[in-house]
Order: structure tokens, then C-alpha cells, then sequence
């Protein structure tokens, strides 16, 4: 892949098919448009909009690993979407809005984890961006070795009481 600042990026053709072709000019008109002005204000705030997010999934960019049943739609039936998906938004340096979180590491867990009822329940949404997930990882003195981490949660009633600390967590807002 050979990576250019301010264009889309270019990929090796063996891997796509003629059809990927609208996918980094659509993805990157959405970048341009929706990220890239607010980028910088959404670093220093240390929160994405959610405008974004809906904007994401109308558009297909979110939950491209989710069944159709379960709500994928747009560019996302496409093979490879995601990587592309990868490299036009780490070419941006858009890493902040938190796609790859949601679409790579928490998807995986939603799809072989969870029972019908709640694929049913939480998918749908997932892939409109009404949904934001995040996976709170980190702690002070454990980075992400899940192993030395401390937080806790018990069940109280109908709910859980969560106790530690976290130092960072993408979408956590």
C-alpha cells in the first residue's frame, strides 16, 4: 500500500476488485468533509461529536463485519472494506474518532460473544452509530496487561458497582 497525505490512498490492485474502487473517494470525501475540519478540536476536547458517528453509519462505515440481518449496510459488503477503511483514516490521522475501536476490536467480541437477543438488541444500532462502543483496557501501572488489572465490578441489585481506575479509554466519553 503506498500512503499519501491529502489524496486517497493508493492500494496494490492485486488484492481489489474493480468495485473497490468508489470506496477510499467515498470514504475520503466523508473524512474532508465530517473529520477533517473538526479533527484538531476534537484532540484537544478529548471528545468526538456524535454527529459523526450517525453520519458514519448512514453511510455504511460502521459495523462492516455485521451480518446484514443484524443492520451492515452501505460500502460495507464489500471484501476488504475495512482495510481500506484503515489506511484512508490513518493516512487523514484520524485514529482520534475512534472507528477502528469499534469496527475492529469490539465487533469480534459482540459477534462470537453475545446471543441472538442481544446481536438483536445492540448490532443494529452499532452499525448506525446511535451505539459507541469502547473496551476500558488501561489502567495506572498495567497499560493494557489485562492480567494486572484491578477495576472490579459486582453486582448490586440489577446493576453493577464498578471500582478502579482508568487512564484512558477510546469513545469513553
Amino acid at each position: 500500500m503506498e500512503v499519501s497525505m491529502g489524496s486517497v490512498v493508493k492500494y496494490d490492485r492485486t488484492l481489489f476488485e474493480p468495485e473497490h474502487d468508489s470506496v477510499p473517494r467515498v470514504l475520503r470525501a466523508f473524512l474532508d468533509r465530517h473529520v477533517a475540519p473538526y479533527n484538531e478540536q476534537w484532540g484537544e476536547g478529548q471528545i468526538v461529536d456524535r454527529g459523526v458517528w450517525l453520519e458514519a453509519g448512514k453511510q455504511g462505515f460502521l459495523g462492516m463485519a455485521v451480518p446484514e440481518e443484524y443492520g451492515r449496510r452501505g460500502l460495507s459488503r464489500l471484501p476488504l472494506q475495512r482495510d481500506r477503511h484503515r489506511g484512508e483514516t490513518t493516512a487523514g490521522r484520524y485514529s482520534g474518532i475512534g472507528f477502528g475501536l469499534h469496527n475492529d476490536v469490539v465487533a469480534p467480541y459482540l459477534l462470537r460473544l453475545a446471543n441472538d437477543e442481544q446481536k438483536a438488541r445492540w448490532l443494529p444500532k452499532f452499525c448506525t452509530g446511535e451505539i459507541i462502543t469502547a473496551i476500558a483496557m488501561t489502567e495506572p501501572g498495567t497499560g493494557s496487561d489485562l492480567q494486572g488489572i484491578k477495576t472490579r465490578a459486582a453486582k448490586e441489585g440489577d446493576h453493577y458497582i464498578l471500582n478502579g481506575a482508568k487512564t484512558f479509554i477510546t469513545n469513553g466519553i
